[in-house]
C-alpha cells in the first residue's frame, strides 16, 4: 500500500484525508456524547445526503451546473439542518430531544424526493452513501484540511466554555458564558465535520466514526481529556486500519473503518470487565 500511496494521488487524497477525519470526528464526538445528542450525527448526515441527491438532480437538469461539487451543497444542507435542530430545540423546551428525529425524517424525505427526481441512485450516489477511497479529491482534501484547521482552532479557544456547557449547562449560563452563541457554533461545526467525513465513511456510516471511538475510550478512560485523547487514537487506527484493510481485500472502506471500530469497542469492554473481576477473584 505504501508504494500504492507513493505512485498514486487518489490514495494519498485518501490517506489524508482519513487521518483528518480520524482526529476531528472523535474529538467532536466527546462533547457530542456528553451531551446526550448522539443520533444527531445521524439526523445531519441524512440531511446531507439530500443535499448530495439535490446537487447531483440539479446538475443533470441544468447543463450550467455540470462539474459542480456536490459536497458544497451538502454542506450547505448540514448547516441549515443544524440549524434548524437549534431553533427546533428551543421551540419544544421540555422534548428538546425531538428536534433531531423531526430534521432526520425531514432530511430522509428530501432525499428520497431528489433521488425519484434523479430516476433513483446511481455510482456517485453510491460513493457517498456508503464512501469510496478513489472518489477523494485534491479539492475534497484542501476543504476536509481547511475546516479541520478551523474546528482545532475554535475547540481550543472554546474548551473551557465547550467542557461547562457539556457537563453543567445551568452553571456556565450563570458564570457569563454565551451559551446561544457556543450552542451555535458547535452545532456549525459538527455539521462541516459530518458533511466533510463522508467520501471516506459514507453518508449512512458517518455517525459511527463520531460515537463509536468515544463509546469505547469511555470505557477505560479515567478523565475528560483522556477521553479525547483515547477517542482520536481509536478514530486513527479505525480510519487508518479500515483504509489499508479496504485497499487489499478491495472492500468498502466506510463499512470496514466501522467494523473496527467496533471490535476496538469490544475489546475495551473486555478489558474493563477483566479488570473488574480481577480484584474480585483476589478477595
Amino acid at each position: 500500500m505504501i508504494s500504492g500511496i507513493l505512485q498514486y494521488e487518489f490514495l494519498q487524497n485518501a490517506f489524508f484525508t482519513g487521518m483528518i477525519i480520524g482526529v476531528i470526528a472523535p474529538l467532536l464526538g466527546v462533547f457530542i456524547v456528553v451531551r446526550r445528542l448522539s443520533l444527531i450525527a445521524d439526523a445531519l448526515s441524512h440531511v446531507t445526503l439530500a443535499g448530495i441527491a439535490a446537487s447531483l438532480y440539479l446538475e443533470k437538469k441544468f447543463n450550467f451546473l455540470y462539474g459542480l461539487n456536490p459536497l458544497y451543497m451538502g454542506m450547505a444542507f448540514s448547516v441549515a439542518g443544524s440549524l434548524f435542530i437549534e431553533k427546533l430545540r428551543s421551540v419544544y423546551k421540555n422534548y428538546q430531544e425531538l428536534a433531531i428525529p423531526i430534521i432526520l425524517s425531514g432530511g430522509i424525505g428530501i432525499g428520497v424526493i431528489f433521488i425519484s427526481l434523479a430516476d433513483g441512485f446511481n455510482t456517485d450516489l453510491f460513493s457517498y452513501l456508503f464512501g469510496s477511497v478513489s472518489a477523494v479529491s485534491k479539492t475534497d482534501l484542501w476543504i476536509i484540511a481547511a475546516i479541520s484547521i478551523i474546528v482545532l482552532c475554535v475547540i481550543i479557544l472554546l474548551y473551557k466554555e465547550l467542557f461547562l456547557l457539556s457537563f453543567d449547562e445551568e452553571y456556565a449560563k450563570a458564570s457569563g458564558i454565551s451559551a446561544k452563541s457556543v450552542h451555535f457554533i458547535f452545532i456549525i461545526m459538527v455539521a462541516l465535520v459530518i458533511a466533510v467525513s463522508m467520501r471516506i465513511v459514507g453518508i449512512l456510516l458517518v455517525s459511527s466514526l463520531m460515537t463509536l471511538p468515544v463509546a469505547a475510550s469511555i470505557r477505560i478512560a479515567k478523565g475528560f481529556k483522556q477521553s479525547i485523547l483515547f477517542s482520536v487514537l481509536f478514530g486513527e487506527i479505525s480510519v487508518l486500519g479500515g483504509l489499508t484493510i479496504s485497499y487489499y481485500l478491495d472492500l468498502a472502506p466506510g463499512g470496514t473503518i466501522v467494523i473496527i471500530a467496533i471490535l476496538i469497542l469490544i475489546v475495551t469492554i473486555l478489558i474493563k470487565k477483566i479488570a473488574f473481576v480481577r480484584p474480585v477473584l483476589t478477595r
